[in-house]
């Protein structure tokens, strides 16, 4: 749900600085630059839901600060994460006219948003738009595919290292990762229980493959052993 209005701007002008890094290129920005598009900011807070399960999906999304979780709660009330959503990222693209997971703040977030509609109508229109927003959802199903053979085929050392690599390649600033999300989101993202997550860090700690500097801030000391725990 859309909670507090902070602004409107163009998307495709330059931001301020986020707490961490945002890929390259843009893709959202070139798209709705590109096509003239207005985009809002919301803000949410830490654990705010910013669309539900079954909602109808109006809005794309793009995180400018902060980190975003999308999940599905299972029938059993257990939760299965998707995907963690960084500054830069972009969540919301949906098939369908409704949300298929739900999504929410990790921390305090800032995100822009544009109407999918407008999407729509632009790549109806323009074919560069159309070819970036392709390149965005297969993006997404990469993902996706990444994601169900790691929790269908990995054990679970296997899948903290394939965990632990995909964070360094999209946090890590100065040879550390400040991690927004704790150890039962890890979980909950990799199908394994918060113990299990705990045990694996430690034992790679107690190996010298990373170290610890504060909750979640983790410094990989040795990437190549760890490449080979995720081969």
């Amino acid at each position: 749900m859309l909670t507090q209005s902070l602004s409107t701007s163009v998307i495709g002008h330059k931001v301020s600085p986020v707490a961490f890094p945002a890929p390259a290129p843009d893709q959202f920005g070139a798209v709705t630059g590109h096509a003239g598009l207005v985009a809002t900011e919301f803000s949410y807070k830490k654990d705010e839901e910013i669309y539900g399960e079954d909602e109808p999906a109006e809005y794309v999304y793009q995180v400018i600060t902060g980190a975003v979780r999308s999940y599905k709660l299972l029938s059993d009330g257990r939760r299965q994460i998707g995907a963690f959503h960084l500054p830069g990222d972009v969540f919301g693209l949906e098939s369908g006219t409704i949300h298929r997971l739900a999504a929410e703040a990790i921390i305090d977030t800032t995100v822009r948003l544009v109407k999918r509609r407008s999407l729509e109508q632009a790549a109806g229109v323009d074919v560069q738009v159309a070819r970036k927003l392709w390149a965005m959802t297969a993006g997404d199903l990469r993902h996706a595919e990444d994601h169900m053979l790691l929790l269908g085929r990995k054990t679970a050392m296997e899948r903290v290292a394939t965990f632990l690599l995909e964070m360094d390649g999209r946090l890590a600033v100065a040879g550390m990762m400040a991690l927004p999300m704790c150890r039962r989101d890890i979980g909950d993202y990799l199908g394994l229980t918060l113990e299990t997550v705990s045990r694996a860090l430690s034992q790679l700690h107690s190996q010298g493959i990373l170290g610890f500097s504060g909750a979640r801030q983790i410094v990989l000391r040795n990437r190549q052993k760890l490449r080979t725990l995720d081969a």
